[in-house]
């Protein structure tokens, strides 16, 4: 049996490169339809096989969620978000 030392096992993490993940406190559930999560996974296989980016799809949804947070707050009523809500 390998001694544990400081939470890891033996020979790991020499030389590795982290994973840019980030413990999150919060969580809220999100039902998308079969075409939306095909269109998610799409989009994952994309960054990576063209852009280079091991991202998960929870990456994705909360980027995408900054993208359009932050056109609302700078565009309103022009916002890409309120655009769609109302149908437009």
């Amino acid at each position: 049996r390998g001694e544990r030392r400081g939470g890891r096992a033996p020979g790991r993490g020499a030389g590795r490169r982290p994973t840019g993940r980030e413990r999150r406190d919060e969580k809220i559930t999100v039902f998308v339809s079969a075409e939306e999560l095909m269109d998610l996974e799409h989009a994952r296989l994309v960054l990576r096989g063209e852009h280079g980016l091991a991202v998960d799809r929870g990456r994705i949804v909360r980027e995408a969620v900054a993208v359009v947070l932050a056109d609302l707050e700078s565009r309103g009523d022009a916002s890409i978000l309120v655009r769609r809500l109302r149908g437009r």
